[in-house]
């Protein structure tokens, strides 16, 4: 097992040639949903977060924090009537990046790894947080990531993802750090910049991701560990599908991403859509506004 070689840090062999379901096919009625803790940060002020990704399309119309604040209300107050526990920090003045509360910290297990990115953004108002609401082992990165927008977590594994070229020191630190499995993805297309905009983690060891995303090496290593994924064209992994947010049952979705809500049910999901179109053009969206604490009480 070597961090140079794309695929996986650390996992039995045997894993990637996998071909039989990790769990027993889903039968109706049999999805619960569970408790989650979320940590947000409102939009303020939004409309100076950087366009830099393919969606964040600024060409109708300034960004307005008035729009942004609005839609993600609605997002804070459906995981509320849900029945989650979501705590709040800030809003930062002066630090638009910071409503993207995913891209500031990975957490697993309790264990508290910060993002690290370059230009001003809320990594360390959000480590402070974590020191002074009960979490102890809270750590800054030393190599560059973007917390638990590149950092999901099944059952069994830690799925980390990259780009094609850029050094895997920061996966080798994630799993050092986090103490678990952890596969190293590699995404191949540009359009898809993190992992939460080509995979989501359903329930359990259920995801569902786009195939095209990512390299052929890292495809067989996805086929072989999850066989009975849902699989995502390219259509609604443009409309970030895989931007979501699930507690088992209910699964978070931007209303654009309509096309997935069928198979979604077929699986006994309930895919719940939101107009989060203000958030998307400035790369916000429901997974990347919320950071995952962990399972709540």
């Amino acid at each position: 097992m070597s961090a140079r070689r794309e695929g996986v840090l650390a996992r039995p062999r045997a894993a990637v040639r996998r071909r039989t379901p990790l769990r027993p096919a889903y039968r109706r009625g049999e999805r619960t949903a569970t408790r989650r803790r979320y940590l947000m940060c409102q939009p303020y002020p939004f409309d100076a977060v950087e366009a830099d990704r393919p969606w964040t399309d600024r060409s109708s119309a300034p960004l307005t924090s008035r729009r942004a604040l609005t839609q993600w209300g609605r997002l804070y107050s459906l995981y509320l009537s849900l029945g989650h526990d979501v705590r709040l920090i800030g809003p930062l003045p002066g630090l638009p990046d910071a409503v993207r509360a995913a891209a500031t910290a990975a957490v697993v297990d309790g264990r508290v790894l910060g993002a690290r990115r370059g230009g001003p953004a809320g990594e360390p108002a959000y480590l402070d947080w974590f020191r002074t609401h009960g979490f102890t082992d809270v750590r800054g990165a030393v190599h560059a990531n973007e917390g638990a927008r590149d950092v999901l977590v099944t059952d069994r594994w830690i799925l980390a993802g990259r780009q094609v070229g850029s050094a895997p020191e920061a996966h080798r630190e994630a799993l050092d750090f986090f103490r678990r499995p952890l596969i190293s993805l590699e995404l191949a297309d540009p359009r898809f910049q993190h992992l939460d905009t080509a995979l989501a983690v359903l329930d359990g060891d259920e995801v569902m991701y786009h195939p095209e995303a990512f390299t052929e090496v890292s495809r067989d290593v996805l086929a072989g560990l999850f066989p009975d994924a849902l699989l995502v064209d390219e259509p609604a992994a443009a409309s970030l599908a895989l931007g979501a947010v699930s507690d088992g049952l209910h699964v978070v979705l931007p209303e654009t991403a309509e096309a997935v809500g069928p198979a979604l049910r077929e699986r006994g999901f309930r895919p719940l859509l939101l107009d989060l179109s203000e958030l998307v053009r400035g790369d916000g969206g429901v997974k990347s506004c919320t950071l995952e604490l962990g399972p709540g009480a």
